[in-house]
């Protein structure tokens, strides 16, 4: 059967493969470890199910406006002036199935044949996917883990070309957890000023953080360049509600409005319960997220300590979300049973096999060098998981 060019050019999602692998593998009876996830394992707050119940039974179960309710959006704004100091109107605000499908959207709207968007790496395994669908062209910008995995000002003007239409800065980051200071923001923002550029602003990780300097994107820190900020985040990490599929945008409204017509053509409304339980969850009390978050920062400092006691494994501590991405290149060359480790794609399939443990190789986030495991799993979890990746990293020969 003959399928469309733009289908042929991408992959499917490699951390959506390796948790359906996972399923499967637990289906037939063996006990895998899984750390591919990009999902919280809490459970959604009460309160939020609540709102959901509530609303199927006043029968708030038909379509909305295609763009989001208008009371989801006004908790959107009230929430982006709370914790960012922005302020927008409901016309600058529009509500997906998800901040993927709004990251999607959103290059559908922005971007021509040929035009290029800069994606620091490692990334996010969607972006360069998302980008070519839309026929645009990816141009990779490779940070340095001496560097914090922070893209230099330096890296983001050579990258620049006359066919640059926007830079997408996801802090903090998956896969590595590296977040941008605020006069590092302003760094780039000097590159950027006097740019006909776009900026997507990827705030989805915005409240995992434990940096000692505050979360802040580039709207809020440069002030003038708000006008070609476009801000999304969404509810699915911070509030535990990854299926519930509630994303959003935020910015100049000629660019809001064509994402809305878009969304008419393709999803209409993201779901109506959702969206109500999307309005508790960004009006409620915030504790319950404060006591997430503490949680993962002990994952994160146990996860990272027990990886640097691995041989030949060093790990980078995240100074946000819920993921490591350890540099594992001094275990390649390493061999099991006559097959040499040569990469991170051979090296997560002998966790699998020799020790029941799933984590991402690094190549699907454009850095062969390193894998990504997700410590959003319980410490247990953890323990168990680290403990079988030390063991079978030993049984490996020089």
């Amino acid at each position: 059967m003959r399928l469309s060019s733009r289908v042929m050019k991408i992959s499917p999602s490699e951390t959506l493969a390796i948790t359906a692998k996972v399923n499967a593998l637990r289906a037939q009876g063996r006990n895998v470890i899984g750390f591919g996830a990009g999902e919280p394992d809490f459970d959604t707050p009460v309160n939020i199910k609540r709102a959901a119940i509530k609303a199927i039974e006043a029968g708030f179960t038909k379509y909305t406006p295609v763009g989001g309710t208008d009371d989801l959006k006004d908790a959107v704004i009230v929430k982006l002036k709370r914790d960012n100091n922005l302020e927008y109107e409901r016309s600058q605000i529009v509500v997906s199935c998800g901040a993927k499908h709004t990251l999607y959207n959103l290059a559908q709207v922005l971007l021509n044949p040929g035009d290029e968007v800069i994606i620091p790496a490692p990334y996010w395994v969607s972006y360069p996917d998302i980008v070519t669908l839309a026929e645009g062209q990816p141009v990779f910008v490779n940070t340095r883990e001496d560097d914090g995995f922070k893209m230099s000002p330096q890296q983001l003007k050579k990258a620049i070309t006359n066919r640059t239409r926007a830079v997408i800065i996801n802090s903090p980051s998956n896969p590595t957890g590296a977040a941008y200071s605020p006069d590092e923001l302003r760094s780039l923002a000097k590159v950027l000023i006097d740019k006909d550029i776009l900026i997507i602003s990827d705030d989805i990780y915005e409240k995992i953080f434990y940096a000692e300097f505050p979360f802040v994107n580039m709207a809020t820190c440069v002030p003038e360049l708000k006008d070609r900020v476009i801000v999304v985040n969404g509810v699915s990490k911070t509030y535990a509600m990854t299926g519930w599929r509630i994303g959003y945008a935020a910015g100049p409204e000629e660019i809001i409005a064509a994402i809305s017509k878009l969304q008419s053509q393709n999803t209409s409304n993201p779901t109506s319960i959702s969206q109500k339980a999307a309005v508790e969850a960004l009006s409620c009390d915030q504790c319950m997220v404060d006591k997430m978050v503490s949680e993962f920062q002990k994952r994160r400092d146990y996860i990272v300590a027990a990886l640097n006691d691995i041989s030949g494994v060093r790990c980078f501590s995240p100074e946000g979300a819920f993921y490591v991405f350890p540099n594992v290149s001094g275990i390649y060359g390493r061999s099991s049973k006559g097959k040499k480790i040569s990469g991170s794609p051979e090296f997560i399939d002998y966790l699998l096999d020799e020790a029941n443990v799933a984590a991402v190789p690094g190549a699907a986030f454009g850095n062969d060098n390193h894998i990504r495991l997700s410590y959003a799993t319980s410490l247990e979890n953890i323990e168990e998981g680290i403990k079988r990746i030390k063991e079978a990293v030993s049984k490996l020969l020089s």
